[in-house]
């Protein structure tokens, strides 16, 4: 586990596999969970022996700091600099994966830094906005079920619907370590940070617009977190960007298709990073 120095001094832990010096990607994961959640491609022996893969946890997530709540997640020149110190770690250009929140991160680092230091992005069942109504936010049927229960103080509300949000996350059976370990990264997450990142609200639909690296949108056909038709607004704004689908998956693609995504997810950066 390395430790980088993100947005206003918060200190990010973040995982790595693969051979120091090849060529990176960025792996971020979504609200309430942690880079663990990429276990199965960070131990991936095909893309670890071409790629240098980096998962951090995202601030106020796992094992990074948690700034205060009132301030410290509706910046987005904060979350912006958390990415680029996980890419300064690695070294630059990356191939930058955003799954669930992960794709709002995505446009916050676009929105302060542009798109020189990518060589290419994949948004992975991924939202690319925050805000009631707006269309690149999308919360799917199991989203907006738990939603009233999982961001309130009380233990035993929040856990009854974090173990109700982990059944909706895939559209089969998710293993129980794999279940478990999203129900205590959530809870783990302080309940005002839970809150405090469904607070923002920001349109991405300008800077999806302007981006020019190439971009593939894989999405699980029927995610029931972050709707399907986020996947097809985000490929609708941004030129020329690929759409991938998921048949019979939910929102967990690179879980519950991990074959199949790590290929893709080896061919894309083999496209771009050569």
């Amino acid at each position: 586990m390395h430790q980088v120095t993100g947005g206003n001094g918060v200190r990010l832990a973040v995982r790595t596999a693969g051979p120091p010096g090849a060529p990176s990607i960025v792996l971020l994961h979504g609200w309430a969970q942690s880079g663990a959640a990429f276990a199965a491609q960070l131990a991936d022996p095909t893309l670890t022996a071409e790629y240098r893969l980096a998962a951090p946890d995202l601030r106020g997530h796992g094992y990074s700091d948690v700034p205060d709540p009132d301030g410290g997640y509706s910046d987005p020149e904060a979350w912006a600099d958390d990415v680029a110190a996980v890419i300064d770690l690695v070294g630059k250009p990356v191939v930058l994966v955003g799954w669930s929140y992960g794709g709002a991160v995505i446009t916050d680092y676009l929105r302060v830094f542009g798109e020189d230091d990518l060589a290419g992005i994949v948004f992975a069942s991924a939202a690319v906005e925050v805000g009631r109504d707006r269309p690149g936010a999308g919360p799917g049927t199991a989203m907006r079920s738990v939603v009233p229960y999982v961001n309130l103080e009380d233990l035993d509300a929040a856990t009854r619907g974090f173990t109700e949000f982990v059944r909706g996350m895939a559209e089969g059976h998710l293993p129980g370590e794999l279940s478990q370990r999203i129900v205590g990264d959530a809870l783990r997450v302080p309940w005002q940070v839970r809150r405090a990142m469904f607070r923002r609200d920001f349109d991405s639909s300008g800077v999806l617009q302007r981006i020019t690296v190439p971009t593939l949108v894989a999405h699980g056909e029927l995610d029931a977190v972050v709707d399907p038709s986020v996947a097809q607004y985000t490929v609708g704004k941004i030129p020329g960007a690929r759409l991938r689908w998921f048949p019979k998956t939910g929102h967990m693609p690179f879980a519950e298709r991990t074959e199949e995504f790590d290929a893709m997810l080896l061919e894309f950066a083999g496209q771009v990073l050569e």
